[in-house]
């Protein structure tokens, strides 16, 4: 049976509008399932400003909470089931999968904006319009690999969940698996957007000490210090390492949540001797940066990257369900302003000019 709703698709060429888009019903391996709130992410953002290059229509949104409505052979999901959509669907064969370091799958093909199969569960007009990182969110009924479904408690308010999807897996994740920060660790995290206040939370769950927020926006900055963060500095004004050396004897740990390389490669200039740069913001495809390689070599320090958090959907996003739901995690503080579909341009205006916390999507 096939559904038509609106949809939020990025258009090569004319940019982002909503138009009706028909989905499928699901095939074996397969879950569809009726979308609740989606957040608003600077990934969807690289593809309306032409960061990462997309020659085909688009349902753009990748971080998601639902309830799902029907399967396909061989899922034992069942419907009424409760979700969250993980935009890394691991394949579950490749080498990186069986060792457990499913962010690093070889074989999942999320990343080139098709399922599994190659394919896509969206159309208009009889032709194909393909789900942003395998999932296409902003609408209200999607098709996705198993995989992508991550089963949650039903007592997870949607809006939480969907934040779970990306923004919190990755940021909690950065500062936890990729970093691996201990009690009493200093760290600075450049950018608080909704990442950023997520490695912040992180940093809060692993005991670490001195937490630095850095970030050009009032409202974001108070938001960290809200989150934990013990200082907070506006990057316009602050020169951050000269600070972070100053303060600290620089960082144990320096994050960067934006993705913009002029701020990645002040990265290790912020920390100490055997300290660690984590890039966790995603850079426009084939972006460089420069890095003094001496101070890195004779320093001990290290460069990191981090993708989804080093995060196993299905085992971390239940877990960061269960702290939320334990008082372990304020995620609901994290939650900005929701909006309907319609209104998904004034929500990424918002978004380009940092203001407000993580925005909601609903159909």
């Amino acid at each position: 049976m096939t559904v038509t709703n609106p949809a939020v698709v990025f258009e090569p060429g004319s940019g982002m509008r909503v138009r009706e888009v028909a989905v499928r019903a699901p095939r074996a391996g397969e879950v569809a399932v009726e979308i609740r709130a989606a957040g608003v992410c600077h990934s969807d953002l690289h593809i309306l400003n032409g960061d990462w290059p997309e020659d085909r229509p688009l349902v753009l949104g990748h971080e998601a909470a639902g309830v799902v409505t029907a399967v396909g052979a061989g899922v034992d999901l069942e419907r009424g089931d409760h979700v969250v959509l993980s935009w890394f669907a691991p394949c579950g064969r490749c080498d990186r999968c069986a060792a457990g370091r499913a962010w690093l799958c070889t074989g999942t093909r999320a990343v080139e904006n098709v399922l599994p199969d190659g394919g896509t569960a969206f159309e208009e007009d009889g032709e194909p319009v393909w789900p942003f990182l395998g999932l296409g969110a902003f609408t209200k009924n999607v098709v996705v690999p198993r995989t992508a479904a991550i089963k949650v408690p039903q007592e997870l308010p949607f809006d939480v969940g969907a934040l779970l999807g990306c923004a919190v897996t990755t940021g909690v994740g950065a500062a936890v698996n990729t970093a691996g920060v201990r009690p009493g660790d200093t760290a600075v995290v450049v950018g608080c957007g909704g990442v950023g206040l997520a490695i912040i939370m992180g940093l809060r769950l692993a005991g670490a000490g001195a937490i630095i927020a850095v970030d050009l926006s009032a409202e974001r900055r108070a938001a960290a210090a809200h989150f934990g963060a013990t200082a907070t500095l506006d990057g316009a004004t602050v020169d951050v390492p000269a600070w972070c050396q100053e303060h600290l004897g620089g960082a144990d740990y320096a994050f960067e949540a934006v993705g913009r390389p002029a701020l990645i490669e002040q990265l290790p200039a912020m920390v100490r001797s055997g300290g660690a740069a984590v890039v966790v913001g995603m850079p426009p495809i084939g972006a460089k940066v420069g890095i003094d390689a001496f101070d890195l070599a004779d320093q001990g320090k290290s460069l990191l990257g981090c993708n989804y958090g080093s995060s196993v959907g299905a085992v971390d996003i239940p877990r960061l369900a269960r702290l939320f739901l334990d008082g372990r995690l304020p995620l609901g503080d994290l939650v900005g302003t929701t909006r309907p579909l319609a209104e998904a341009e004034i929500a990424f205006e918002e978004l380009r000019a940092g203001i407000g916390l993580r925005g909601i999507l609903v159909p």
